[in-house]
């Protein structure tokens, strides 16, 4: 098998949500949206978590990027054991895993967008290295 990556859309995120069709859904998962999640224009998110094939990884990133949603900010992102792609709205960032720099510059892009600090530490050890 090869290295296929996975990770999370939030339905609600997209404005065209063709791009479900073309992805391989595990499971969805719906949540109550709460103060915290700042997303007071909408009352639940769909959690869709998907898989994607290694070879369609940047053109499914690409579609991700045109189909977020123009009104406000979200990000979508899938990884796999080397490469993690973080999607925002016309731009999308493919990190290699073990580059620090490289999440601390797509952090800090969401954080320019508006989007909560706690929602872009993407990485999985991030809050080992800030101590």
């Amino acid at each position: 098998m090869k290295d296929n990556f996975a990770g999370v859309i939030i339905g609600e995120s997209l404005e065209n949500k063709d791009i479900l069709k073309k992805v391989k859904i595990l499971k969805t998962k719906v949540e109550k949206v709460l103060e915290k999640h700042k997303t007071p224009w909408i009352k639940q998110w769909t959690l869709c978590t998907v898989e994607i094939p290694e070879n369609e990884a940047k053109k499914i990133a690409e579609e991700i990027s045109r189909s977020l949603d123009s009104e406000h900010n979200w990000y979508a992102d899938f990884k796999n054991n080397t490469r993690h792609f973080i999607i925002f709205r016309n731009k999308i960032f493919n990190i290699d895993r073990q580059n620090q720099e490289q999440y601390n510059q797509a952090k800090q892009y969401g954080i320019s967008l508006g989007i909560p600090e706690y929602q872009v530490d993407f990485h999985p050890e991030i809050k080992e290295w800030k101590r």
